[in-house]
């Protein structure tokens, strides 16, 4: 799959969460990625920065958290191209949970892992 329509079913995934979310995410931004980190070759997606339950009065002057979306480890997971719009989906839910503070053990509990 070309990193064009990998983008567009990431702008796709983000078009389908609902608009009070996306209208409390602050100082954010999300970007795709070919590969994650090395030694990290399995990772989906990654969430850097300050969880929104972890900002206090002291926060601000930051550069903006990024929540990085992986094209090929989630290419090499899914058989087609109905797998990577699910796989995307959930990626970038569970991404945008660590923004909101939800921790991994929570996204596993309520199947978004």
């Amino acid at each position: 799959m070309s990193r064009e329509r990998f983008e567009e079913l990431v702008g796709d995934a983000l078009d389908e969460v609902p608009e009070e979310l996306l209208g409390l995410m602050s100082n954010v931004v999300i970007l795709v990625e070919d590969d994650p980190p090395p030694g990290e070759e399995d990772l989906l997606g990654l969430y850097e920065g300050h969880a929104l339950t972890e900002r206090g009065w002291d926060y601000g002057g930051v550069l903006p958290d990024r929540i990085f979306i992986y094209r090929h480890p989630i290419l090499r997971i899914c058989e087609d191209e109905d797998d990577v719009v699910d796989e995307v989906a959930v990626t970038v839910v569970h991404e945008i949970a660590h923004h909101f503070g939800i921790d991994d053990e929570r996204l596993h509990s309520l199947g978004w892992a």
